[in-house]
Order: structure tokens, then C-alpha cells, then sequence
């Protein structure tokens, strides 16, 4: 049996020690386009803002430990064809420009994705940076060493724009967040939770709402972020607008996939096309409550789906449950997390819902630290089957998020965390937690 892997991040890394502890004797090779393998890119923001020092305390796992554990990975190699039908590959060394071809028996296509880059002008001026690997960590860590960069502008208030915005103030310097929505998280909480997200990322830096950019100003290096609104110095510009699946590479093969290329698999991993698996941030998930394939590029659902798919080329037959996006950041003073489906998300599926919001305080008044905790949940209308939640607070209200998921995942009703037995202590919370109180309410 031989595997090839195509991507030797989260999805590729763990599905190809599951098929090695699978199946010991097969034949597992590794392509990876760059010369960095298994790097967790949630760290960076946290690397940036010199919580840790060791760019290395974010990878995994080396390529020495891979080949000690016999599994074959070339860096800097690039599949640039793949033929399904003879099950052939084209694969290109970046370090001389020279092709080959491989074949295989089973094909995991772990690509990942990319930063989105807007139609910006003058986008390629210095200073100007994605944050998606570790090579721009290092190369945005370099610049900040200048003490002329004081002027910070990040485009997009998603994840990584809030996180890496809270390093950038925590490194003293002026940030400006800049979003074209008229909501930071737009497409992840719903307003109610939002705003609460908002009021505080304002108190810490200059947040602009419903504002594009539309280009830069530099000879060399950027001075000036220009939008539809004004213009504004900078010395650093980070663009944090999402990212899309790397896959459009494989677009002529006849591999099914949503209209981002997102490579849609089965519950096994598997393509429509035989023995090609799909796994990470080049591919879609089936969504556990809506059903709908949908594009959730997170780790987690990276490492499970790698995982699963490892095992089955192994000669496994796993299936993977899907996905609930369970999500979280913390930002400033703000801590949120979701679950399930957002409101919105609940609308597009064509789902009768019902909807309770509950505002209460995180612990025990006489307890030091006390914060405000908003918590949204939706459920159906009808069986009262609980969809999704929302919880935005301080200290510890985004672990309230792990009860949601599992009451989603287990379909709980919303009425049962009325009773539901959490614990009571003052550090941590009140007799009756939040969860209690939005189900005894939900009408």
C-alpha cells in the first residue's frame, strides 16, 4: 500500500501517523510546498505580542520525527497535476524548478488554505504582511524590531484581526482596526454578541466600521493606508481578511466542490473521486445541525478530520460526525466563544428558531474580578432541540461554551439546563450559572 499526502500541516501531519500506527507496512510520503511542517498558525498572534519567544514551541513536529517514525516527507515540493485515472502525480522541487512523477494507491489532498488578498494598490510595498505562517510571523517580528514602527493599521476584524490587534497594543504601539462590515465577527456571533465585542475592542484601540480600504501609499516602504473614507499613517499594515482553500490547483480533475473550492468530501473523507480523501483547510465539513456542507477552517476540525481520514487509509472504515464550528478568541477584556448555528446561520437553513438572551455576571459579587456575561442561545421553535449559542463576557465565560456544544451535540433541549447540575463555587460562579438561567426563561 502506498499513500501519498499532499500537505504536511494539521490534516496531513495527523492523518499520516494514524495510517502508520494503522498500518505499519504501508508506503506514507509526504509533498509539502513549503520547508515548515506541522506549524500551528493559532500561535502567532501570541509569538508577535511576546507571550512566548521560541518560534519553535509552534511546531509539532519536525521532519526528523516523521522519518523516524517512517513516514517519507520531501519539503519544498509542490503537486502541481494529479491524474485519478492512472493514478499518477507531477510534482515540482521549488528549490530547482524540476518536475517528476510519483503514483500512489490512496491520496489525502491536505493543500490548506490561503490569505485572501483584496484588489488593494500598491499591495507589495514593505510592511505590508498577512499573518498565516511562520515565515511572516518572523518576517512581522523583524520589523517590529525597528523602533520607527509605531502606526499599526489591521484590515479585518475576524480572529486573527482582534488577536493580533491586542499584541500590537500590547506592544505600545497606535493600532487602527479598519472593517468593510458594519460588525467586527461578522459572519461568526450575531449582533447582540458583537456589540458587546465592539464597545470594548473601542476602549483599547480606534476600531472603523463599514470602512474599505482601497489601496496604500510608499516609495519603498508603507506610509499611508488609504480607504473610501480617509487617509491614515502607517508604518505596519497587517491584512487579516480570511483565507481560501488552496485547492483551485486540483480544479481541473472533477473533484466536487463548493463555489470557494472547498473540496467536498463524504463522512469517510473521501471525494467523489476513488481513492482521493480530502482533509484541513482545503475542504468542506458537513455541518451536525444544519447538515449543509460548509467551509469551517479551524484546527480542530483539521487535526479530527485528519485523524479519521489517517485511519481509513490505513484501512479503517471511521466516519467523522461532523462539525458544530465551536469557536473562541479573547481580545482586551473580552472573552467569546460559539457554537452551533448563529442566527443567521439558523435563517439560512430555513430552521424554526427561538431565540434567549441572558445577561448575569460571571461569579459571586463578593469575589474579586466579577464581570458582566451575556449568553445568547437558539433552538428550534418546535422541539426546543437547542442549535446554537453565544457567550461574550470576562474571566471564564467562554468555557461555558464547551456545555453548549455538548448539549448540541447530545441534542439536548434547552428546558433541561434549567436543572441542569453545575458547579457552585464563588471564584468561579453563582448558584444559579447563566446556562440555568437562559433555560429556565426560554419560552
Amino acid at each position: 500500500m502506498k499513500i501519498i499526502i499532499i500537505g504536511a500541516q494539521a490534516a496531513g501531519a495527523s492523518a499520516a501517523a494514524k495510517a502508520k500506527r494503522m498500518n505499519p507496512n504501508a508506503t506514507i510520503r509526504i509533498y509539502e510546498k513549503t520547508d515548515i511542517v506541522s506549524f500551528g498558525a493559532c500561535g502567532l498572534p501570541y509569538f508577535i505580542g511576546d507571550h512566548f519567544t521560541d518560534a519553535n514551541e509552534m511546531i509539532s513536529r519536525t521532519p526528523q520525527q516523521f522519518q523516524q517514525d517512517g513516514i517519507e516527507i520531501k519539503t519544498c515540493h509542490q503537486v502541481v497535476a494529479i491524474d485519478s485515472i492512472q493514478k499518477k502525480l507531477k510534482i515540482k522541487n521549488i528549490n530547482t524548478d524540476e518536475c517528476f512523477d510519483d503514483n500512489y494507491d490512496k491520496l489525502l489532498i491536505a493543500v490548506g488554505a490561503s490569505p485572501i488578498i483584496p484588489n488593494f494598490t500598491n499591495y507589495h510595498l514593505k510592511n505590508i504582511f498577512t499573518l498565516r505562517d511562520l515565515n511572516d510571523g518572523l518576517a512581522i517580528k523583524q520589523a517590529l524590531s525597528d523602533p520607527a514602527v509605531k502606526n499599526v493599521i489591521v484590515v479585518g476584524a475576524g480572529f486573527i484581526g482582534l488577536e493580533i490587534a491586542e499584541s500590537f497594543v500590547a506592544l505600545n504601539k497606535q493600532v487602527k482596526l479598519i472593517q468593510l462590515d458594519d460588525r467586527v465577527l461578522v459572519d461568526a456571533f450575531d449582533a447582540q454578541i458583537t456589540d458587546i465585542i465592539a464597545k470594548n475592542i473601542k476602549q483599547h484601540c480606534d476600531l472603523h466600521l463599514q470602512e474599505q480600504v482601497q489601496g496604500f501609499i510608499g516609495e519603498q516602504h508603507v506610509t499611508h493606508v488609504i480607504t473610501n473614507k480617509d487617509t491614515y499613517l502607517a508604518d505596519m499594515v497587517i491584512i487579516a481578511t480570511g483565507v481560501k482553500p488552496n485547492s483551485e490547483i486540483y480544479q481541473n480533475i472533477g473533484l466536487n466542490m463548493l463555489p470557494n473550492d472547498a473540496i467536498i468530501t463524504d463522512s469517510y473523507g473521501q471525494t467523489n473521486l476513488p481513492d482521493i480523501y480530502a482533509a484541513g483547510d482545503c475542504a468542506a465539513l458537513q455541518h451536525k445541525v444544519s447538515k449543509a456542507m460548509v467551509y469551517i477552517p479551524l484546527a480542530t476540525g483539521a487535526n479530527k478530520l485528519g485523524k479519521i481520514v489517517g485511519e481509513n487509509l490505513g484501512g479503517g472504515q471511521s466516519q467523522f460526525p461532523g462539525t458544530i464550528g465551536t469557536s473562541a478568541f479573547k481580545a482586551f477584556d473580552i472573552e467569546a466563544g460559539r457554537t452551533g448555528l448563529t442566527e443567521k446561520e439558523a435563517q439560512k437553513a430555513g430552521i424554526a428558531y427561538k431565540t434567549v438572551i441572558v445577561k448575569d455576571k460571571n461569579h459571586s459579587n463578593y469575589v474579586a474580578g466579577q464581570t458582566e456575561v451575556t449568553a445568547k442561545i437558539i433552538y428550534h421553535a418546535e422541539t426546543r432541540t437547542i442549535l446554537g449559542g453565544q457567550i461574550a463576557g470576562g474571566s471564564g465565560a467562554v468555557l461555558r461554551v464547551n456545555t453548549l456544544a455538548t448539549a448540541i451535540w447530545a441534542e439536548m433541549k434547552i428546558d433541561e439546563l434549567a436543572m441542569m447540575d453545575f458547579l457552585y463555587a464563588p471564584p468561579f460562579s453563582r448558584p444559579w450559572d447563566i446556562l440555568n438561567i437562559a433555560g429556565s426563561i426560554a419560552k
